[in-house]
C-alpha cells in the first residue's frame, strides 16, 4: 500500500494498482457491498476489504482527501490496529487545503438498532464515542470506554488497540475464505480459558477500545467530519454500517431542510427593495447546489409599466433573481461573505420557456459546475409548478466590497 495526496473535494479513494486501468473505489457508504467480520467496499465490480482500521487513522487525523493505492484487495494487516497507519501518515505530513471540510453536526437525537447492536447519536460540539461490550469470556466480560476522537488522544489511547478473535472460530472462518492472514502477530487470539500462548494485552480493556476504533473507521464512510456524541451498546460492523447509513440520510435531510431566511439574505446580498428578488432559500448543499424561492405578486413595481394590461415579469429580472440565488451559493462558499460582493461576468445558453405572471412562485435551482479561485460557473433552472420557465449558465467572480 502507498498513500498519495489528493485534490480538494476528492475525498478518500482506494485505487487498485494491481488491476488494469487502476480502478478506483470511493470510500463512501454507498459503496458498501458486504459487512461481517470486516467492511467490504465495491465499485463497478472491483472490491477492497477490511478498510476500517486505515479509515479510522485517516479520520482521527482529520485527513479529508487521500488516494490509497493497493496492490491487492485489502490494506496490509500490520499488527491488527490503526497505530502503524497513524505513525506513517504523520511521518508523511499533512497539508492544509484551501477549502472548508464537509462536516455533519448532530442537531437532534438519533437512535439506531441493528440486531443486538444499539446506538444513540446525541448533539455535541465534539466527536465523542462511548461504547459498551459484553462477552462471556474471562478476559472480556463487560467493558465500557468513552473517548473524544481527537488526533493526539486517538494515537495514545485507541490506535494501538488490536482486532481480536477466538481460536475456536479460526478454522470455521478459514473454511469460508476469511482470516487466512490472521495470526497472533496481528490479532489478539483468545482461547476458551484466556489468551493464546504468547499474546499479551496492550490495555486491560483493549477489546472495547478496538470496538471504538472500528466505529470510527466505519463512520468514515459518511464522507464528512462528525460533531456528535455516539453511544454504542454491543457495536459490530453490521450495526456500525447501519448507523453510518442513518447518519448519512439525516445529513441529507438536514441539508434539504436548511432555510436561509430574508434576514440572512440581506446580510449576504447587497441588493435592497425593489431589487432584492429572493424571498428564501429552502435547500442548500455547500459549494454544490442551492434552491431559492421568488414569490411574484401583482405589487411588484415593474408591473406598473411592463405590459400593464397583461402583467408579465421581465425576462432580465427573472435572470437577475436567478443570479441572486446563485450569488448566495457562491458567497456562502467564501470566508467573510459580508465583506465580499459577486459580479456576474457572462451569461450563456439563456432560454425563456414560458411567461411568469403574478401569483407564480419561481423555484430557482442552481448547480456549481466549477470554481477556481474566486471565479465560478453555475447552471441554473427556474420552475413554476414544476414546469421550466427559464434556464441559463452564468459565470461570476467574488471580489472585495
Amino acid at each position: 500500500m502507498r498513500v498519495l495526496p489528493a485534490a480538494t473535494d476528492c475525498g478518500i479513494v482506494f485505487r487498485r494498482s494491481d488491476l488494469q486501468g487502476a480502478p478506483e473505489i470511493p470510500a463512501r457508504i454507498e459503496q458498501v457491498a458486504q459487512v461481517g467480520r470486516a467492511t467490504v467496499l465495491m465499485h463497478e465490480g472491483v472490491r477492497v476489504r477490511t478498510v476500517e482500521h486505515l479509515l479510522a487513522a485517516v479520520t482521527a487525523l482529520e485527513i479529508d482527501n487521500l488516494i490509497i493505492e493497493l496492490s491487492g484487495e485489502e490494506p496490509p494487516a500490520a499488527d491488527g490496529s490503526a497505530e502503524p497507519f497513524v505513525r506513517l501518515l504523520l511521518g508523511a505530513g499533512i497539508k492544509q487545503q484551501q477549502a472548508s471540510a464537509a462536516m455533519w453536526k448532530c442537531s437532534k437525537p438519533l437512535l439506531v438498532t441493528e440486531g443486538s447492536s444499539r446506538y444513540a447519536v446525541l448533539p455535541d460540539d465534539r466527536y465523542v464515542i462511548s461504547a459498551s461490550i459484553e462477552f462471556e469470556h474471562p478476559m472480556i466480560g463487560r467493558q465500557h470506554a468513552s473517548y473524544p476522537i481527537q488526533s493526539e488522544l486517538f494515537g495514545q489511547e485507541i490506535a494501538s488497540a488490536r482486532t481480536f478473535g477466538f481460536l475456536e472460530e479460526a478454522e470455521e472462518l478459514r473454511a469460508v475464505g476469511m482470516a487466512h492472514g490472521a495470526d497472533a502477530g496481528n490479532t489478539v487470539v483468545l482461547t476458551a480459558e484466556g489468551l493464546y500462548e504468547g499474546v499479551e494485552l496492550r490495555f486491560e480493556d483493549e477489546f472495547v477500545r478496538h470496538k471504538i476504533l472500528d466505529i470510527v473507521g466505519d463512520l468514515a464512510l459518511i464522507g464528512e467530519r462528525i460533531r456528535a456524541q455516539i453511544v454504542a451498546e454491543r457495536p459490530g460492523h453490521q450495526g456500525n454500517i447501519a448507523l453510518a447509513r442513518a447518519i448519512a440520510e439525516q445529513a441529507r435531510r438536514d441539508r434539504a431542510a436548511l432555510r436561509i431566511d430574508i434576514s440572512r439574505i440581506v446580510e449576504i446580498l447587497p441588493h435592497r427593495y425593489p431589487f432584492l428578488l429572493v424571498d428564501r432559500i429552502v435547500e442548500y448543499e455547500k459549494g454544490k447546489r442551492i434552491l431559492g424561492i421568488k414569490n411574484v405578486t401583482i405589487n411588484e413595481p415593474f408591473f406598473v409599466g411592463h405590459f400593464p394590461g397583461l402583467p408579465i415579469m421581465p425576462g432580465v429580472l427573472i435572470i437577475e433573481a436567478m443570479a441572486q440565488v446563485g450569488g448566495l451559493l457562491l458567497m456562502d462558499s467564501v470566508e467573510d461573505p459580508e465583506d465580499k460582493i459577486v459580479y456576474f461576468m457572462s451569461l450563456d445558453k439563456v432560454k425563456f420557456r414560458r411567461p411568469v405572471t403574478p401569483g407564480d412562485q419561481i423555484e430557482f435551482e442552481l448547480e456549481m459546475l466549477f470554481m477556481r479561485g474566486s471565479i465560478c460557473r453555475m447552471k441554473g433552472v427556474g420552475r413554476v409548478d414544476g414546469r421550466v420557465v427559464v434556464e441559463a449558465e452564468m459565470m461570476a467572480q467574488v471580489v472585495d466590497r
